[in-house]
């Protein structure tokens, strides 16, 4: 007998999730993983960039999974939480305008701009960046910090910052987004030998100290119209290899983030919308 699963569709600046309330429906008979392939396939399911599960914690407020289109599990998403925050308050599960959310990045923590009991625009606490090779990881002596290293992919030298916003990012800086193949490199670097959990690439290219525009390969979900946490990571490389200032304006091929890399707590915060696009049941 199929079972019924009830999902809403969201975004973030194009970047789509499915979200499931795994806490007022049981869906723990399932393998995440096979739904994530089932549901996100654009063609035989709903179609998205990723699944989001919402559930209980013990050590949170809530708890967020989130799984690729490819059924690996994802340890943070930047604008799935933002999607995520603004549906559990929407929908009455939670009551706070600033709560924490447990992810396999770390605790979250989202703040809400609402009005008229809509959340309009979400702030997030994303945490502070960890620099250190092997915790992102990447293949090398363990204490250093990959700032502005070269490495070769598929012949040619490119230079890299890498770094974790709870899920591992490779920044190269370009001076044309337009020279830049992402359907070609994006798969050589996210399954390159020195990542050993592979990796989210980005490339940006700056506008000024305080705005710069990105395209980014997603490990497991491929080319996206954005990436939160790439947004940040970005920011923290520019700031590291002196092209940016702390704050700055991102745009992506879905809209605008605004990020800033705080000095007093070394904390990124990212700032951006989120919103509903359909409310849906499937047999599965």
């Amino acid at each position: 007998m199929s079972q019924k699963i009830n999902f809403i569709k969201m975004h973030g600046l194009g970047n789509d999730y499915i979200l499931i309330d795994a806490i007022n429906q049981n869906i723990s008979n399932l393998n995440p993983a096979d739904l994530a392939v089932k549901l996100c396939n654009r063609y035989l399911g709903a179609g998205a960039d990723g699944l989001i599960l919402i559930l209980e914690s013990n050590r949170s407020d809530l708890k967020m999974r989130i799984f690729n289109p490819d059924g690996s599990e994802a340890e943070m998403c930047g604008n799935g939480i933002r999607c995520f925050a603004k549906y559990v308050y929407e929908q009455g599960l939670i009551e706070k305008e600033v709560f924490s959310v447990e992810t396999l990045g770390g605790i979250i923590i989202p703040a809400l701009n609402i009005e008229d009991n809509i959340v309009k625009e979400i702030e997030v606490d994303m945490g502070e960046p960890v620099l250190e090779r092997n915790k992102i990881p990447m293949v090398g002596t363990p204490s250093d910090i990959v700032l502005a290293e070269t490495i070769k992919v598929q012949g040619n030298n490119y230079i890299v910052t890498c770094l974790s916003m709870g899920n591992p990012h490779a920044v190269i800086f370009v001076n044309d987004l337009k020279t830049i193949n992402i359907e070609e490199l994006g798969p050589l670097f996210e399954n390159n030998r020195l990542f050993p959990e592979k990796i989210n690439t980005e490339f940006v290219q700056v506008v000024n100290r305080n705005e710069a525009i990105m395209i980014v390969w997603e490990r497991g979900a491929g080319k996206t119209l954005a990436c939160g946490t790439g947004a940040c990571a970005s920011v923290v490389a520019g700031v590291l290899n002196n092209k940016l200032d702390r704050k700055v304006l991102v745009h992506l091929p879905g809209g605008p983030l605004s990020i800033e890399w705080q000095e007093s707590n070394n904390h990124i915060v990212m700032t951006g919308p989120a919103e509903s696009v359909f409310k849906g049941e499937i047999p599965i």
